[in-house]
């Protein structure tokens, strides 16, 4: 199976999937810390796939969503983007809306919190 074959396994397999760089419990860089700690603290339920322990992943990644940064959200097997995007969104309320959309559970009280602390 080829790294594509895998990701898009990953990606249309689990409602909401971050690739990036650690684990959701032990991120490895700031981007991918701040993105996992957004989803971490609204409870939403995640599949993390740390691209550290995959030089074909890491690589791979990229080139599936022509994206040329880590980490990249998917929701639903759509990519929604990398951490300033999703920080964007997270600030907007467009997150909310888009996990409403999908129908993705999540704490609306600690997103109203994250915009309530960067306001």
């Amino acid at each position: 199976m080829t790294a594509h074959d895998r990701i898009r396994e990953t990606v249309t397999g689990n409602d909401v999937v971050l690739y990036m760089k650690g684990t959701k419990a032990m991120p490895q860089c700031g981007f991918s810390s701040r993105v996992a700690g957004v989803l971490n603290y609204m409870g939403v339920d995640y599949q993390d796939v740390n691209v550290l322990a995959d030089e074909e992943i890491r690589q791979g990644i990229k080139d599936y969503a022509d994206w040329p940064t880590i980490p990249q959200l998917y929701v639903k097997g759509e990519f929604v983007g990398g951490c300033d995007i999703v920080t964007e969104m997270t600030l907007s309320g467009e997150l909310d809306q888009l996990f409403d959309a999908k129908g993705i559970a999540y704490d609306r009280e600690a997103a109203n919190k994250i915009r309530e602390a960067n306001a």
